[in-house]
Order: structure tokens, then sequence, then C-alpha cells
């Protein structure tokens, strides 16, 4: 019986009908295209023992480093542990990123046994420093293993795989989040329609489609997993992508025929991440497995060969970037002491909510005054002579209204010259813009929550003037797209912009100081820091910050000084 062979960690009243064995009870092939068409019509599919034994001939095939960890290891490894009762107390790896193991129909008791087994991979892979699908791929397999030692041995031949061009389980962070970004560029090409909805209704598509993997190695139902485990072991990572659009495109289909048409309304990344989430969760009221494969595979000019290139080409990217470890953005407070900090425009209170909003490497500076109109007057010139030299910068501007709104500025103002005369734009994706009176809000490039717009708009040249921008009507421009095909999705995150492209993000010369352009600014200083003008902006694509028409009651700049250097 299923039970007695392979059974022992599984909960057989939550399996429904996968716990009735039927249909072949052996499979005589060693032919990988035989393998492929029987994996896919689900040969084994209904006899939990077959399965499990062509899951152990699959695995034991694939290629491995000379030196891979077997079930006599772990046996070595645990030693009188093994006999005793595993807690899953334990913590998981930090390296799973917090991914939660999914229960699959697992005896309580299973979850510990899980939970023992990863923490015994991570001390024999110590190369291992991102790898979120490690818990369900865990799971999964216990349930086709006779013991604790046999799954870690599964799991570590997986892991262990040194195949050319044969990708099974992510183990970086490089490799993880080059794929997320490929997820994103597949999805453009070869699921438009649903791709569009979640830009137009999620305010971070890079943070829903970082979900990716768990939609499929965690949020599937057992019964659809385990049959996307059938053709992933023989044919391989691909799969995932493929499962992925499909589920992509059901959930559009889904969200079109609750709302009755598109139903566009943009809301929090994490909201539409959830709504994703229980959609996959519950899929299996609306989708059968075999339907879902249908789906997945219908895809046409879905190439292995494609998928690779993209890979290759965002890993390669990543690196020239330096990023290839996850950054963790730390919870800190700037330290401010309310007796000496002096700002007749914000609080402390209001600097330290401002301070959560910059990059994190200035997080840990200290904010030192520059210039304010109250001392220095009411000169650009004066402005100029102050500000230059200081890379980033902080404007906060009190209107005669009572209004307060600014922005982080991302280069020195002496950047202005390359421009001469002329108005020029220069800054990068880092720059923001903010207003904190009436109510406290900020609004980043454009491009970070929809990186579809850094290639679907005109190019426009470095020096277009506030005139040229306004009349054209075609707001940000789009980038040229750098030698080996980088991924929008990769230039929106990293600011990868080619330096000959324009950057509407901030400008000045002699007679005025602009932040955010394309079909209007931002914010409008005159020469005499006095009359301003806010609007709305392709940049920013925020609402006016003020009145649209204002006059400056006082304007900072604020500096960033380093505490080590002080």
């Amino acid at each position: 019986m299923a039970e007695e062979d392979y059974g022992s960690f599984v909960d057989w009243n939550q399996m429904g009908d996968l716990a009735k064995s039927s249909g072949p009870t052996k499979v005589d092939c060693q032919d990988l295209k035989e393998f492929k068409q029987m994996a896919r019509q689900g040969y084994w599919a209904k006899n939990h023992k077959l399965r499990a034994q062509v899951y152990q001939q699959l695995i034991k095939a694939i290629p491995c480093r000379t030196v891979t960890p077997d079930a006599e290891v772990y046996r070595d490894i645990m030693g009188n542990a093994a006999t005793k009762k595993p807690s899953s107390h334990i913590p998981l790896p930090e390296f799973v990123d917090e991914s939660p193991l999914p229960r699959y129909c697992l005896k309580a008791e299973a979850v510990a046994s899980a939970h023992q087994i990863i923490n015994c991979v991570a001390g024999q892979f110590p190369d291992i420093s991102h790898c979120p699908s490690l818990p369900a791929v865990t799971s999964l397999l216990l349930h086709f293993s006779v013991d604790e030692a046999q799954c870690f041995e599964l799991v570590s031949r997986m892991l262990a795989c040194n195949e050319p061009g044969k990708r099974l389980v992510d183990q970086t962070f490089l490799a993880y989040e080059s794929s997320c970004m490929t997820f994103g560029d597949l999805a453009n090409k070869y699921c438009t329609a649903a791709h569009k909805m979640i830009v137009a209704t999620a305010q971070d598509v890079l943070e829903v489609y970082s979900d990716w993997q768990r939609w499929v190695l965690g949020d599937l139902p057992f019964s659809h997993m385990v049959r996307v485990l059938d053709i992933y072991l023989v044919e391989g990572y691909k799969v995932l992508f493929r499962v992925a659009i499909a589920l992509l495109k059901f959930y559009r289909k889904h969200k079109a025929e609750a709302q009755g048409g598109p139903g566009n309304q943009q809301q929090d990344s994490s909201k539409v991440k959830e709504d994703i989430q229980a959609f996959v969760k519950g899929i299996a009221s609306t989708v059968t497995p075999e339907k879902l494969l249908e789906k997945a595979f219908s895809i046409r000019m879905f190439s292995r060969k494609e998928i690779t290139l993209l890979q290759l080409t965002n890993e390669k990217s990543l690196q020239q970037k330096g990023i290839t470890v996850k950054q963790k953005r730390r919870n800190v407070q700037l330290a401010l002491n309310p007796d000496t900090f002096s700002s007749e425009i914000v609080s402390a209170k209001e600097m330290r909510d401002i301070w959560s909003w910059i990059p994190e490497r200035f997080a840990l500076c200290q904010p030192q005054l520059l210039f304010t109109t109250s001392t220095h007057g009411c000169s650009l010139t004066r402005f100029y002579s102050h500000c230059e030299g200081y890379e980033p910068t902080l404007l906060l501007i009190r209107t005669t209204d009572g209004d307060v709104c600014g922005a982080f500025l991302s280069t020195d103002w002496e950047e202005r010259k390359r421009g001469g005369n002329k108005l020029s734009f220069f800054g990068t994706g880092e720059c923001f813009v903010f207003r904190l009176k009436p109510e406290m809000e900020r609004f980043e490039w454009v491009v970070i929550r929809h990186p579809e717009l850094a290639s679907s708009n005109k190019t426009q040249e470095d020096t277009a003037s506030p005139e040229e921008q306004n009349s054209d009507n075609n707001g940000l421009q789009q980038p040229e797209k750098p030698a080996g095909g980088l991924s929008p999705f990769l230039s929106a995150r990293h600011f990868n912009l080619n330096s000959k492209n324009t950057s509407m993000f901030m400008a000045g010369n002699f007679d005025s100081i602009i932040v955010g352009g394309g079909d209007g600014n931002a914010l409008y200083i005159d020469s005499e820091l006095n009359h301003g003008r806010a609007g709305r902006c392709a940049t920013f694509d925020n609402p006016p910050l003020c009145a649209e028409s204002f006059q400056v009651a006082l304007l900072e700049v604020w500096g960033f000084q380093d505490a080590m250097a002080s």
C-alpha cells in the first residue's frame, strides 16, 4: 500500500481523491522524451506509490557535484536526534527569507520533520544565501519519501545539480532577483492584458511580481502543485514560469468576471499581492490541475533559450550594479536632539518622517542646514553658492498659506552648469517630491511604480526646455536600450538609464529652479525665491503639492552630514 511505503508523513484524510491509488503501477521508461510525454499526460498521477518511485528515479538521475550529501550523511549528522521527536519550533534558516512551510496535507509532526531537514541542508550547503522556495520543495518531497533521510537526499540532489544549462532551485539572491525581472519581461510579452491590469492596479509592479515563485511553490493547492511537480522534475525551471504566467491569466479572468469589467482602481501593492495569493490558494474551485497545465503549455514560442538569455542578461546587469545580496532596509531612526535641531519649517518629528523615505545609505547622516531665506535672503545666486558641492540635498518650502512641501534631490546643483545658460535637466531616479501639510505624502519617480513607461514613450533631448516639454505633451522619455537587452524592470529598480536620455528630475539656471518635468513641473521657484508654481508632472505623476500659484514664506535646504566624520 502507498501509505505503508511512502505515506508515513501524509495526512490521508486531507488527500481526497489522491488517497485512492489507481491506474498504472509501473513505469518502464528510460527515454527522456517519453518521460516528458508521460509527465504531461499524468501517467503516474493517480498512484501515490508509483509517483514516489518515479520521483526517486528522476532525482537520482540528476547529474550532481562529486560530493553530494546523501541519506547516510543525514543519519550520521542527526545521530540520536533522528530517533527523537523533531520540533517545529526550530526556526528556518535566514536564507528562506521568511517563506512559510506549506502544509501540503502533511501530518502536524511532519512539519517538524521538514524544519529539521531544511536546517540540516543549511549546514551541508553553506553556499546557499537566498532560497525562498526550499520550504515548499522539502514539504513536497517529504510526501514521497520513506523517511527524513531519504527526503534530505532528494532535496540535496536538486540543490547540487551541476548539469550545464539546467536550473532547478534558485540558491542566491542574484538568481532569485533576476528571475523576478525575467518574469516581468515574460508577463509583458506573453500575458499582456493581465500585465496591463497589474500595472493599472498596483502601485509597485515589481513588488507584485517578486511573489511569482511563491504562487507556484507555496500557494497552489497540493492537487495542482503535485501535477506541476510531475513535469517540473522532467523539464526543469521553465515549467515554473509557464505555470505562473497561466495563473496570471486566470487571475485576470477572475477579476474581470468579478467586477463585470476591467475595474482598474489603483491600490497598495501589498493588497494586490494578497488578492493574487487568495485567488491561487482557492483556484481549485474554478480551475482543475489539467486545465491549469493546458493553459500553461498553450503559450506559443516560449522557449528555454529565451528564458536563459533574459536570466543571464539580468544577472549580468545586477552584478555590474553590485546588487548580489538582499539588502534589508534597517529601521533607522534619525537621532535628532530636539534642543539643538532648528528648522523654521518642520519639527524634529517631521524631519524624522522625511528621513524614513531617503535612500538607506544616507539614513545615518545628520541633517545640516545649508541655506535658509530667513538668514541668507531671497537670492537664487546665494542659494546656489551655499548649496553647490553638496549631494544629495533636501529642499523644504513653506508657503504663505501654511502648506509645507519639498523634494529630495540626488545631485549637486553645480551639475546645472553643464547646460550653459540653457535650462537643462539632471539628477537620478532616487529623487522624489513630497508634501507634509495639509497631509503627508511622497511621490517617487513614476517608472519605479510603472516600469513599462521606461520603454513606451518618445525620446527627448537632454536640454529640453520647460516650454518644449509643456508643448510636446509627451512626458517621460524612453531610455535607450543598453547592449545586452537590459530588462526595463531592472532599469526602473536600479535607475540604470542611459546618460544621453532626458532626466526630468531637477533643473536650474540664473532665473529659476525646477523639480520634475514632462507635461508640467512639480515645483517651479523664481529667481527671487519668492513666487512659485506647483503642478502635476509626468516624472513623479504627482498632484499639485500645494496651491498651483503660491508665495514662498520660507525656503530651506538641508545637506547630509556624515555622523561618523563629524
